[in-house]
């Protein structure tokens, strides 16, 4: 990729780009206008997101299609490339996003009352101001779905929420886009699945809150070199011979 990468693009088109306001966004969607792409090393370097497909997606959430290629970086190695797919796709209006950022307050609060104000996949009661509400299959995968539909829904810690959209755009899947393949999957449905993030797998998640902590310094001091995740899987396996 080069300057020869650079396009020139209709004033509808440009017209569409600029509505969006929020500096992420808006930081990626310029540097590609200026350069023809922006790399997750410049991502890092010259805007410091440290998780560049995390502000990849706030590009996307406002429909605006984005191809990802490799290119050689700097030190030789092969990163991530990022550059406008065909924008005559765009809807009529990118001015406002989708996903979880414009989600409604009563979605939140139907999910509230019906499960409570605790995490999906923790499992913790919180602050219900913490809470965050995702879509189960990621919205790049499974596109907007009816607010209406609360099943289609989770509540999420911020680390949580963090740490889904980790794993989800390194699964396999985020490429193929099969919103089954995410519905079998811990980070959609954590009450039953198949596989994490397309890897036969099983998660209990235990968060050590309050007097707790406590309980957990005594477990890894009874560890000792093991980590605690390891001794409780030996206190687990030992527990149900």
């Amino acid at each position: 990729m080069g300057k020869d990468s650079v396009k020139i693009y209709s004033q509808s088109i440009l017209d569409k780009l600029k509505s969006v306001k929020d500096k992420r966004p808006r930081s990626v969607i310029n540097h590609i206008l200026r350069k023809g792409f922006i790399t997750s090393q410049e991502l890092k370097d010259l805007y410091g997101y440290n998780h560049p497909p995390r502000a990849i997606r706030d590009v996307r959430e406002r429909g605006i299609p984005i191809i990802t290629s490799r290119v050689r970086g700097a030190d030789g190695r092969m990163i991530a490339a990022y550059k406008f797919g065909n924008l005559e796709d765009m809807g009529n209006s990118i001015t406002k996003a989708a996903g979880r950022t414009v989600l409604s307050k009563n979605l939140k609060k139907a999910l509230i009352e019906k499960y409570g104000a605790q995490c999906f996949i923790y499992l913790e009661k919180m602050d219900e101001k913490k809470l965050q509400v995702d879509h189960r299959v990621p919205y790049e995968i499974g596109g907007a779905q009816n607010e209406d539909d609360v099943e289609k829904f989770m509540l999420l810690s911020p680390s949580a929420n963090r740490a889904k959209s980790w794993a989800c755009e390194h699964c396999k899947n985020w490429e193929e886009k099969n919103a089954e393949f995410c519905l079998s999957c811990f980070w959609a449905q954590p009450e039953k699945y198949e596989h994490i993030a397309g890897v036969r797998e099983r998660c209990v998640s235990i968060m050590f809150t309050g007097k707790e902590i406590e309980d957990f310094d005594k477990l890894v001091e009874k560890a000792g070199n093991e980590t605690a995740q390891t001794f409780i899987k030996k206190i687990i396996h030992d527990h149900l011979k």
